[in-house]
Protein backbone atom coordinates (compact mmCIF):
# COMPACT_ATOMS: atom_id res chain seq x y z
CA UNK A 1 0.00 0.00 0.00
CA UNK A 2 1.39 3.41 -0.96
CA UNK A 3 1.84 6.19 1.58
CA UNK A 4 -1.06 8.10 0.03
CA UNK A 5 -3.31 5.07 0.23
CA UNK A 6 -2.21 4.52 3.84
CA UNK A 7 -3.27 8.12 4.56
CA UNK A 8 -6.63 7.44 2.91
CA UNK A 9 -7.05 4.38 5.14
CA UNK A 10 -6.11 6.46 8.19
CA UNK A 11 -8.94 8.84 7.21
CA UNK A 12 -11.33 5.88 6.91
CA UNK A 13 -11.41 6.09 3.11
CA UNK A 14 -10.59 3.66 0.33
CA UNK A 15 -9.69 4.45 -3.24
CA UNK A 16 -12.63 3.41 -5.44
CA UNK A 17 -12.41 1.67 -8.79
CA UNK A 18 -12.03 4.06 -11.71
CA UNK A 19 -15.42 5.26 -12.90
CA UNK A 20 -15.89 4.05 -16.49
CA UNK A 21 -16.32 6.81 -19.09
CA UNK A 22 -19.89 7.81 -19.94
CA UNK A 23 -18.92 8.86 -23.48
CA UNK A 24 -15.90 9.06 -25.82
CA UNK A 25 -13.07 10.02 -23.46
CA UNK A 26 -10.55 8.55 -21.02
CA UNK A 27 -10.84 9.02 -17.24
CA UNK A 28 -7.29 10.45 -17.20
CA UNK A 29 -4.39 11.05 -19.57
CA UNK A 30 -0.74 11.84 -19.00
CA UNK A 31 1.18 14.47 -20.95
CA UNK A 32 4.78 14.82 -19.87
CA UNK A 33 4.89 15.02 -16.08
CA UNK A 34 1.21 15.99 -15.83
CA UNK A 35 -1.95 13.92 -15.43
CA UNK A 36 -5.24 15.53 -16.42
CA UNK A 37 -8.44 13.89 -15.26
CA UNK A 38 -11.73 14.12 -17.06
CA UNK A 39 -14.56 15.58 -15.03
CA UNK A 40 -15.39 13.12 -12.28
CA UNK A 41 -18.96 12.74 -11.09
CA UNK A 42 -19.72 11.64 -7.52
CA UNK A 43 -20.39 8.05 -8.61
CA UNK A 44 -20.51 5.41 -5.89
CA UNK A 45 -20.73 1.78 -6.99
CA UNK A 46 -21.71 2.84 -10.50
CA UNK A 47 -24.48 5.27 -9.64
CA UNK A 48 -25.13 8.78 -8.40
CA UNK A 49 -26.28 8.80 -4.77
CA UNK A 50 -28.12 12.13 -5.29
CA UNK A 51 -29.26 14.13 -8.31
CA UNK A 52 -30.53 17.67 -8.79
CA UNK A 53 -29.51 21.27 -8.34
CA UNK A 54 -27.58 22.56 -5.36
CA UNK A 55 -29.71 25.08 -3.50
CA UNK A 56 -32.90 23.29 -4.59
CA UNK A 57 -33.04 19.47 -4.38
CA UNK A 58 -29.53 19.15 -2.93
CA UNK A 59 -28.25 21.00 0.13
CA UNK A 60 -24.86 22.71 0.07
CA UNK A 61 -23.67 20.29 2.77
CA UNK A 62 -24.68 17.27 0.69
CA UNK A 63 -23.00 18.80 -2.35
CA UNK A 64 -19.77 19.37 -0.40
CA UNK A 65 -19.70 15.65 0.46
CA UNK A 66 -20.38 14.82 -3.19
CA UNK A 67 -17.42 17.00 -4.22
CA UNK A 68 -15.30 14.98 -1.80
CA UNK A 69 -16.44 11.81 -3.59
CA UNK A 70 -15.54 13.40 -6.93
CA UNK A 71 -12.02 14.06 -5.63
CA UNK A 72 -11.66 10.43 -4.53
CA UNK A 73 -12.77 9.33 -8.00
CA UNK A 74 -10.24 11.74 -9.51
CA UNK A 75 -7.45 10.26 -7.41
CA UNK A 76 -8.45 6.80 -8.65
CA UNK A 77 -8.24 8.09 -12.23
CA UNK A 78 -4.78 9.57 -11.54
CA UNK A 79 -3.59 6.26 -10.09
CA UNK A 80 -4.84 4.40 -13.18
CA UNK A 81 -2.35 6.41 -15.27
CA UNK A 82 0.47 7.07 -12.79
CA UNK A 83 0.49 3.60 -11.27
CA UNK A 84 1.13 4.90 -7.75
CA UNK A 85 -0.27 7.96 -6.00
CA UNK A 86 3.07 8.45 -4.26
CA UNK A 87 4.29 9.76 -7.63
CA UNK A 88 2.13 12.87 -7.20
CA UNK A 89 4.47 15.83 -6.75
CA UNK A 90 1.55 18.21 -6.32
CA UNK A 91 -2.01 18.93 -7.32
CA UNK A 92 -1.70 21.85 -9.71
CA UNK A 93 -5.33 22.76 -10.45
CA UNK A 94 -8.85 21.78 -9.42
CA UNK A 95 -11.92 22.77 -11.40
CA UNK A 96 -15.31 22.21 -9.81
CA UNK A 97 -18.66 22.53 -11.53
CA UNK A 98 -21.78 22.90 -9.40
CA UNK A 99 -25.24 22.43 -10.93
CA UNK A 100 -26.87 25.37 -9.19
CA UNK A 101 -30.33 26.67 -8.53
CA UNK A 102 -30.67 30.12 -10.10
CA UNK A 103 -30.16 31.92 -6.77
CA UNK A 104 -27.37 29.69 -5.39
CA UNK A 105 -23.99 31.42 -5.08
CA UNK A 106 -22.11 29.11 -2.70
CA UNK A 107 -20.11 27.21 -5.32
CA UNK A 108 -16.72 27.82 -3.62
CA UNK A 109 -17.94 26.25 -0.35
CA UNK A 110 -19.22 23.20 -2.25
CA UNK A 111 -15.94 22.66 -4.10
CA UNK A 112 -14.12 22.95 -0.76
CA UNK A 113 -15.18 19.33 -0.28
CA UNK A 114 -12.74 18.33 -3.02
CA UNK A 115 -10.02 20.78 -1.98
CA UNK A 116 -10.15 19.78 1.68
CA UNK A 117 -9.96 16.09 0.82
CA UNK A 118 -6.91 16.61 -1.38
CA UNK A 119 -5.24 18.60 1.39
CA UNK A 120 -6.06 15.98 4.02
CA UNK A 121 -4.73 13.15 1.86
CA UNK A 122 -1.72 14.83 0.21
CA UNK A 123 -0.74 17.52 2.72
CA UNK A 124 1.24 20.35 1.11
CA UNK A 125 1.20 18.45 -2.20
CA UNK A 126 -2.57 18.92 -2.23
CA UNK A 127 -2.47 22.73 -2.19
CA UNK A 128 -3.67 23.94 -5.59
CA UNK A 129 -5.11 26.67 -7.79
CA UNK A 130 -8.87 26.31 -8.28
CA UNK A 131 -12.00 27.40 -10.08
CA UNK A 132 -15.53 26.82 -8.78
CA UNK A 133 -18.17 27.37 -11.45
CA UNK A 134 -21.96 27.33 -11.26
CA UNK A 135 -23.68 25.65 -14.21
CA UNK A 136 -27.28 24.98 -15.25
CA UNK A 137 -26.97 21.20 -15.55
CA UNK A 138 -24.37 18.43 -15.43
CA UNK A 139 -24.34 14.94 -16.98
CA UNK A 140 -26.91 12.54 -15.48
CA UNK A 141 -28.29 15.48 -13.45
CA UNK A 142 -25.28 15.24 -11.12
CA UNK A 143 -25.03 18.06 -8.59
CA UNK A 144 -21.21 18.32 -8.79
CA UNK A 145 -18.34 17.45 -11.14
CA UNK A 146 -14.63 17.86 -10.37
CA UNK A 147 -11.52 17.56 -12.51
CA UNK A 148 -7.93 17.76 -11.31
CA UNK A 149 -4.51 18.25 -12.83
CA UNK A 150 -1.49 16.82 -11.05
CA UNK A 151 2.25 16.92 -11.61
CA UNK A 152 4.15 13.66 -11.18
CA UNK A 153 7.67 13.06 -9.99
CA UNK A 154 9.70 10.97 -12.47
Amino acid sequence: MSGVEAKLAELGLTLPAVVPPLAAYQPAVQSGPYVFTSGQLPMVDGKLPVTGKVGAEVTPEEAKELARTCALNALAAVKSVAGDLDRVARVVKVVGFVASASDFTGQPAVVNGASELLGAVLGDKGVHARSAVGVAVLPLDAPVEVEIQVELVP
